[in-house]
């Protein structure tokens, strides 16, 4: 991924821990948990936990996980992917809350249906966990597979969603 080089961050404790949070002059270009697969080497950015984004994100993940809010209104900028992951990324946008879908569904649904392993890697590489809600794609039976930041946390935020939850194993 190529993040702009003007990218700043902060660090905030959430409740399924450490997250860093990213920014550029278009909007939030990244929210990842500590250790997940796929974070941003930060050692480039500038730190700054009073940009006006940063302090929305934060605002606006705890009322998520205070069960206040399921949805997000903050600018977001998802250059940093490639054509295709943007496509994907887009797409991901459109899961409602509480709302899952498969990696095939989602696939078929950007007329790309036999991209579905291609579409996996996109989803696995989102740089705006849960604002971009990656943890709504399941497997093609129903099972938790496939998230960057942990099968615990993607079946804590299902859970905080309201959402069914597959009676299949976890992969």
């Amino acid at each position: 991924m190529k993040h702009d080089p003007l990218t700043v961050f902060t660090a905030w404790e959430g409740p399924l821990g450490t997250m860093t949070l990213a920014a550029t002059k278009r909007g939030l270009s990244g929210v990842w948990f500590d250790g997940q697969r796929h974070g941003p080497d930060t050692t480039a950015w500038r730190t700054d936990p009073a940009h006006p984004v940063l302090r929305e994100a934060i605002l606006q993940l705890g009322q998520y996980f205070a069960g206040q809010r399921m949805s997000f209104d903050l600018p977001l900028d998802l250059h940093a992917g490639t054509p295709f992951q943007q496509q994907v990324w887009h797409a991901l946008l459109g899961i409602a809350p509480g709302a899952t879908t498969s990696y095939g569904s989602l696939s078929a649904a950007i007329g790309r249906p036999a991209a579905v392993r291609a579409l996996g890697a996109a989803v696995g590489r989102n740089p705006v966990s849960i604002v971009v809600p990656c943890h709504r794609v399941l497997g093609a039976n129903g099972s938790l597979t496939g998230y960057a930041g942990g099968l615990e946390r993607k079946t804590a935020l299902l859970s905080l969603e309201c959402a069914a939850l597959p009676s299949v194993p976890v992969h």
